[in-house]
C-alpha cells in the first residue's frame, strides 16, 4: 500500500512541476526561475517512477493482470 502512495505522491509532484513551468511562461519575469528547471524536475520524476515500477515488478512487489479481459 505504502509503494502505491509513493506512486501516487510522484504523479501528484509531476503535474504540479508542470502547472509551475505553465505559469513561468505565461508570466514571463526574468527573476523567477527558468521554465526548464521545473520540466527537468517532472522528467527526473517520471523516470523515477517507472524505474520503481521496474523494481517492483522484479521484486514480486506488484503484480501484472495476467489476462486483461
Amino acid at each position: 500500500m505504502v509503494f502505491k502512495i509513493v506512486i501516487v505522491g510522484m504523479l501528484a509532484y509531476m503535474v504540479f512541476n508542470l502547472f509551475r513551468a505553465l505559469i513561468i511562461m505565461n508570466k514571463n519575469d526574468p527573476d523567477q526561475p527558468s521554465m526548464s528547471k521545473f520540466i527537468g524536475r517532472r522528467l527526473i520524476a517520471s523516470v523515477a517512477v517507472i524505474l520503481l515500477l521496474l523494481i517492483a515488478l522484479s521484486t514480486g512487489l506488484i503484480t501484472l493482470n495476467p489476462r486483461p479481459y
